[in-house]
């Protein structure tokens, strides 16, 4: 991949920062439930607190300009609760591994299909083998999970490619639209808060008030600011800067680092097999990476 420009290396550069970022958020996610938090308190933290720091920002900036109600209403949707609950849930079956690796792991397939569908964007036989490759790998991840760690492990699978389907749709519609970062921060954060926080609070139930002081806290920052302030802006950046099929690819590197990660702090293990997956996946990755020129920044 060549990386010529300022704007391609600060791309490059946002993009495997969210690698280190998302892999260790998978390690977080993980061990929430051992803090007495449910899903819906992790999903209130993550809008509720972001949106103390987005609010006065998307007022300054009036980031609602420029936005159709249609596209407020669907970006708000696909970075909504039915996303952010259907990864937390993931983490209650299945490993920390699998969460990369059906999160972020097909994000090349499904972001091929999507391109597909939506722009006929049609791949080239490269990506296709890429895309094939993944698709034998996670397969077989699959199974191997099922088989080896828990039988339930596949409902977690499957809750984390559910979730890949929002976040694809997220890279490609914020790359096709053109949606600034404090923008995506205003239908992600502040219209999720405004809609979410009042049916939590009322109606969701909620471990928060006997959630130890330590583990609250771990989750409160890294669940409140590090994926929807954080990484919506890298990623947009990435995105805008390096196209949306460098950026999934990249972003799909998660996968190794969060089995190593939930190997050395979490003590999983992956199964020979899962590991030799594993590689495949990777290899997958690398050849889907699509030479492509850069949006404007």
């Amino acid at each position: 991949m060549t990386t010529g420009s300022p704007s391609q290396l600060t791309g490059y550069a946002a993009a495997w920062s969210i690698v280190f970022v998302w892999s260790f958020w998978l390690i977080v996610s993980r061990v929430a439930s051992d803090s007495g938090l449910t899903i819906y308190d992790l999903t209130a933290l993550r809008y509720g607190l972001a949106s103390l720091v987005a609010l006065p920002l998307c007022l300054y900036y009036k980031a609602w300009r420029g936005l159709r109600l249609i596209q407020v209403a669907v970006v708000s949707f696909i970075l909504g609760p039915i996303y952010i609950l259907c990864v937390f849930s993931g983490f209650l079956y299945a490993p920390a591994a699998h969460g990369g690796i059906f999160m972020n792991g097909v994000l090349p397939l499904v972001s091929m299909v999507f391109g597909l569908i939506l722009f006929r964007a049609v791949p080239g036989a490269r990506q296709l083998f890429g895309a094939a490759l993944i698709l034998v790998s996670a397969v077989v991840l699959a199974w191997d999970g099922t088989a080896t760690t828990s039988p339930d492990a596949w409902k977690g699978d499957l809750l984390f490619f559910i979730g890949a389907l929002f976040f694809s749709s997220y890279v490609i519609l914020s790359e096709h639209w053109k949606i600034s970062s404090i923008q995506i921060i205003f239908c992600g954060t502040v219209v999720n808060a405004v809609l979410y926080l009042p049916v939590w609070a009322l109606w969701l139930p909620s471990g928060l008030a006997d959630a130890p002081l330590q583990p609250l806290l771990l989750q409160a920052v890294y669940q409140g600011f590090v994926p929807n302030l954080v990484g919506l802006l890298l990623i947009a950046h990435a995105s805008r800067t390096i196209g949306n099929g460098n950026t999934s690819s990249i972003l799909a590197a998660v996968p190794g680092g969060g089995g190593l990660l939930g190997a050395l702090i979490l003590g999983e293990s992956l199964s020979l097999l899962s590991i030799l997956a594993l590689v495949l996946l990777t290899v997958g990755l690398l050849i889907s990476v699509r030479r492509r020129r850069p949006l404007p920044a």
